[in-house]
């Protein structure tokens, strides 16, 4: 069997971009937030993580370009050998500070930090147990720690009763590590960390949190998922990136300083890295800084996508209760999936359509989410265009 044979035979992209319905890969010629301009037009954005709008922040900017004069583009080296600034030793004190943690570790994307953190842990005769709707990148580091010999558990999405099912079936002195998502990033629901915590101290369970969707979104000044439910000092680690809040790109690890200090000193993804790029550090560590003197972003956030949550609930959309910065509207069906994201990307506005594998049969989406700066113009056009659409496909 010719190894490229499943390339050549693989047209399904192909076939959705010959019906003019392909959603992917359209470039953004210019961001300016809450609208930005592809393909020559102005688009209203409704589908960036960009959530509290710092990635156009003229301090971040200035930040970023900053670092590049005084260290260059490139730090050509791992953190482990000639890849560690000052500002990365800044970043990560700033950020223990912010999350009321001994210490905190970089990665150099947040998708590499799951990579980082859970073979590196969980070794031969221990288990990882995963909620089964966990992010792609959990997924991957939980691949590798099986393939390192160590056992892989999962439970049913936030199902916590088959959580304590699974975990009753694993010897009570085995070492294990519970793994979830803090804020699910397709459907945006809030794992229900006390009773989390609660099956983690009973069956004798670390806790791995996934804050990426969480950070500057919930918690006491966008802290995250563990504030959100006082819990600081019950999450063992918690994992997030800066690609969303944070208005760059890298990862990090907040935990016990002996964890860190562990991972610092065995983790693959970190030691055989180039280290986060002078500019991602800066910039993320200007981002901080706002997060932290400006917390009505994270308010305002909040407020914005409540505001098209309840709008489309009423018109009669299906759409999941939540509380976060994503709003998914369940469409049911891949093609019309597809048509229903032309439909609003003809009309100005771009959102992420979500299909089948990506999400479950019967569940596929327009995944919208929102940012602190949309304005009341944008949402009432999100929210109108929405509802004279669904009413043309038979939605609503």
């Amino acid at each position: 069997m010719d190894l490229f044979k499943k390339c050549y035979d693989f047209t399904r992209a192909d076939e959705i971009k010959a019906l003019g319905i392909y959603p992917y890969f359209r470039p953004i010629e210019e961001n300016e937030g809450p609208v930005v301009q592809i393909e020559g037009r102005k688009i209203v954005m409704a589908g960036s993580n960009n959530y509290l709008g710092l990635t156009a922040h003229p301090k971040v900017k200035e930040a970023a370009l900053k670092a590049i004069e005084k260290y260059g583009t490139g730090c050509s080296g791992s953190r482990y050998l000639t890849g560690t600034l000052d500002l990365h030793i800044e970043l990560e004190t700033r950020l223990a500070k912010f999350f009321g943690t001994e210490a905190v570790l970089l990665y150099s994307t947040g998708y590499q930090t799951a990579q980082g953190i859970i073979p590196t842990l969980v070794q031969r005769g221990e288990y990882v147990i995963s909620d089964k709707d966990n992010h792609a990148c959990i997924v991957a580091g939980q691949i590798m720690a099986k393939g390192a010999t160590a056992s892989l558990e999962r439970y049913k999405h936030m199902d916590l009763k088959d959580l304590e099912r699974v975990l009753s079936k694993i010897p009570l002195d085995a070492g294990k590590l519970i793994v979830s998502d803090g804020v699910f990033s397709t459907g945006g629901g809030i794992v229900d960390l006390p009773h989390l915590v609660s099956l983690a101290k009973k069956y004798n369970a670390k806790l791995l949190i996934d804050d990426a969707h969480s950070v500057g979104v919930i918690g006491k000044g966008g802290r995250g998922t563990a504030s959100e439910f006082n819990l600081e000092k019950e999450v063992d680690l918690t994992m997030g990136t800066f690609s969303k809040t944070f208005a760059s790109l890298g990862g990090f690890v907040a935990g016990p300083e002996r964890v860190i200090n562990y991972l610092k000193h065995h983790s693959p993804a970190l030691i055989f890295s180039a280290s986060p790029t002078p500019a991602s550090v800066a910039a993320a560590l200007a981002a901080l800084d706002i997060l932290e003197q400006e917390p009505w972003r994270v308010d305002k956030l909040i407020s914005n996508a409540n505001k098209v949550r309840k709008e489309l609930t009423e018109a009669g959309f299906n759409i999941p209760d939540g509380r976060t910065a994503i709003v998914p509207v369940i469409v049911g069906d891949d093609a019309l999936a597809f048509k229903m994201w032309r439909m609003l990307y003809d009309s100005g506005i771009f959102v992420n359509v979500f299909i089948s594998p990506g999400v479950p049969q019967g569940r596929q989406m327009m995944r919208t989410s929102y940012m602190s700066t949309h304005e009341d113009e944008h949402l009432d056009y999100i929210i109108d265009t929405f509802k004279k659409i669904g009413k043309e496909l038979g939605l609503i």
